[in-house]
């Protein structure tokens, strides 16, 4: 027999904060059976059974359609489902979606007028996911003690944790509920787990507007605009995270908590890691998550798709990418900057969960600030602003040396689609977004122009990235002040809505 915590019975709100407390209440105990059951087993205990804990629910049965004039006066993409039926999704981490699941119960209320259903589900916590951070008591145990655990507690089981849902190929069975969220609980903590290994930063770090750069360059000037921030008592963000989560809080700041929701970590200063991850992630933190996160992806479509593919959990408002690129036209020059408006997939790591005929459009709400915030900071307008930015379309390969190919066959094809610009990682950023129903952007600068006879050399290269890295970061970081001017909820486009869309942004 399972060795599971009291059963806690299916309870009903009208109260997104009542639902929430329950939600609380049943991971709470879930979480801490499992710690407990781990922490004997480690001790050296036999437990009483196949410890089992399994993850908190909420659902909602409807039997009426949304009113589409309110949700058309309102500007939502999102808080409602497609028709009648029942309705469900697991939950995890309630610490850090406090305010997430709060406004998704919210807007079903307001749009269905529904009660939510919490209770427990019959999807297992797989014991890993059930870790504090930091808590690492499954490492002093023997090689034969470990191989007992598959014995004693669940897993991970990976067809809990499929993308089918977010790729548009889950299929509804009779008697099943429909999704309310693109991701279940599982998935969502294997992602969490994932962040801390690629980035060396606690999920709860990171804030809802990110930028991805192919260089560390950028990196390096995040690092000194974050201090510089920091050394500004009136600067709206009052904390800087670099991996191995060492936190640098802004003047005036200390001995205050960084989030009054304890959603943030407050646990012992880090320490820097003795070699930097493999993605690393830098965070300049704004109250309720309101600021920027800067991620190094590296080079490669590969590295994109992997760090976009956890980060998607967290329902960003908005990633945007920020790099260099191979600058195809002749009347391009070093320095310039490429706004894409279109993307020509060469990238092949997307192929089989986004098929290739499908169109992977510009939103307009990141162009617009985009291009604006290209504005402020050159202080070029009208004419002489598209003498230093060409919008068009982005061509991203998987094969760096592309140049070397027999035929010269991809120039043939780059030239067909009109692209402007090249380079390893924009179409997979901008095709992941589209995939995970994140706004997406790309913002390019010339780097080099190998159809032109204009490669980087090393004296050259250097010269170029000390005056271009500070204005191109600068312009991504206006970027975002502009839409965080305008408004989450207006970033969330119905663009990137399917005809069965889950209810949960």
């Amino acid at each position: 027999m399972p060795y599971m915590p009291p059963f806690i019975a299916p309870s009903r709100h009208s109260d997104p904060a009542s639902a929430l407390a329950q939600v609380r209440e049943i991971y709470a105990q879930q979480i801490g059976h499992l710690r407990d059951a781990m922490q004997r087993f480690v001790n050296g205990e036999s437990l009483p059974g196949h410890v089992r804990a399994c993850y908190p629910f909420v659902r909602i049965h409807t039997d009426t359609v949304v009113r589409q004039n309110e949700l058309e006066s309102a500007g939502l993409s999102y808080g409602f489902v497609a028709g009648a039926g029942r309705f469900e999704t697991t939950l995890t981490r309630p610490d850090l979606y406090a305010n997430y699941y709060l406004e998704q119960f919210r807007l079903l209320r307001e749009n269905h007028g529904v009660e939510l259903e919490v209770g427990t589900s019959t999807q297992p916590i797989p014991v890993h996911f059930s870790f504090a951070e930091n808590d690492y008591i499954e490492g002093s145990l023997s090689p034969a003690r470990r191989t007992l655990m598959r014995d004693v507690f669940d897993l991970p089981d990976l067809g809990a944790m499929d993308d089918g849902i977010a790729n548009g190929t889950w299929e509804h069975h009779p008697g099943e509920p429909q999704p309310l969220a693109l991701f279940t609980a599982a998935r969502v903590d294997y992602s969490l787990h994932r962040l801390r290994h690629y980035t060396g930063t606690a999920p709860e770090w990171f804030q809802n507007f990110v930028l991805f750069t192919n260089y560390q360059f950028y990196i390096d000037e995040f690092i000194r605009l974050g201090h510089e921030e920091m050394a500004n008592p009136s600067s709206d963000y009052i904390a800087f995270v670099e991996p191995g989560n060492v936190v640098t809080r802004r003047v005036g700041m200390e001995g205050h908590p960084l989030d009054p929701l304890g959603a943030l970590p407050e646990a012992a200063p880090g320490t820097a890691p003795p070699r930097l991850p493999q993605m690393p992630a830098y965070h300049l933190i704004r109250q309720g998550h309101g600021g920027i996160t800067m991620v190094n992806i590296g080079v490669g479509p590969a590295n994109a798709k992997t760090i976009t593919d956890h980060i998607a959990v967290l329902r960003p408002h908005a990633w945007m990418m920020l790099g260099h690129c191979a600058g195809l036209r002749n009347s391009q020059q070093l320095g310039d900057y490429v706004l894409a408006h279109a993307y020509v997939r060469e990238d092949h790591v997307l192929d089989e969960e986004l098929p290739l005929w499908v169109p992977i459009p510009a939103l307009a709400e990141i162009q617009v600030a985009l291009e604006q915030a290209v504005a402020d900071v050159t202080g070029f307008n009208g004419a002489d602003l598209k003498r230093i930015m060409r919008t068009g379309t982005v061509a991203s390969t998987d094969n760096r040396n592309w140049e070397l190919l027999p035929g010269n066959m991809p120039q043939r094809r780059f030239s067909q689609s009109r692209a402007v610009a090249l380079d390893m990682e924009s179409a997979t950023i901008a095709a992941n977004g589209f995939r995970f129903r994140v706004p997406y952007g790309t913002l390019l600068c010339v780097s080099d122009k190998p159809l032109h006879g204009e490669i980087k050399l090393p004296g050259m290269a250097n010269q170029f990235y000390r005056e271009r890295v500070d204005q191109h970061l600068r312009i991504g970081m206006r970027a975002i002040e502009i839409l965080r001017r305008e408004g989450s909820q207006r970033l969330h486009s119905r663009k990137l809505r399917s005809f069965d869309e889950v209810a949960f942004q």
